[in-house]
């Protein structure tokens, strides 16, 4: 009895990691199609072709096109958004990774196509799904982190609510990303030092008399 339940356990661990498997194949695929094309000119059999997978595969992992379009979108953002904590957010002693979290997450958008894509506006449908993408909660955690801890070194203003300025933060740099997307890299070389000059102004911590 105990080797048989052994053995089924072992089955459908293989049969979730090779569902698990599927799954990414047919995500990596949809990120790279609708980053390519959108998704008005893409097909669930586009990416299940390129996933390697029957045409209906896909169907068993996402109801539908849209789903899989949003998880892909999620996806890809959260890709972007978690290169721009591994470098800005990995020392605590960088002094100015307000402008470094801005410019890694611009470089991130070069090879995150879709992630670009939604942020140029290409996908009118749904560019609103910008301020609903799961991991821009976990950019706004970090920062509030950083800045509570900023708080407690001195180097920041103690009368300011680390959460309430970090939703803040985000807000401005994802307009910041928006507009270089939309208008060129020289909206973050005219205004990114500018910015970067109003975070200061507004939550570190000035010497006395100053």
């Amino acid at each position: 009895m105990g080797a048989e339940t052994d053995r089924t356990d072992t089955i459908e661990t293989v049969a979730q990691t090779k569902g698990a498997h599927t799954r990414r194949a047919i995500l990596e695929a949809a990120i790279t199609r609708f980053g390519r094309e959108g998704f008005r000119s893409t097909s669930v059999a586009d990416i299940a072709r390129d996933a390697s997978v029957g045409g209906t595969v896909a169907y068993a992992y996402f109801p539908n096109k849209e789903a899989l379009f949003l998880a892909a979108v999620d996806e890809d953002a959260a890709a972007v958004i978690h290169e721009g904590l591994s470098s800005a957010m990995a020392d605590p002693g960088v002094p100015d990774w307000r402008q470094l979290l801005i410019y890694t997450l611009l470089g991130a958008l070069e090879h995150h196509p879709l992630a670009r894509r939604l942020l140029a506006g290409l996908e009118p449908e749904v560019t609103d799904r910008v301020l609903e993408i799961p991991a821009l909660a976990e950019l706004r955690k970090a920062c509030a982190e950083r800045l509570h801890a900023e708080q407690l070194n001195g180097s920041v203003r103690p009368d300011i609510d680390p959460g309430t300025i970090a939703n803040g933060v985000v807000a401005i740099m994802l307009s910041l990303l928006m507009s270089v997307v939309q208008l060129g890299s020289n909206a973050a070389t005219l205004y990114g030092a500018d910015i970067a000059a109003v975070f200061e102004a507004a939550i570190e911590r000035r010497p006395k008399g100053r």
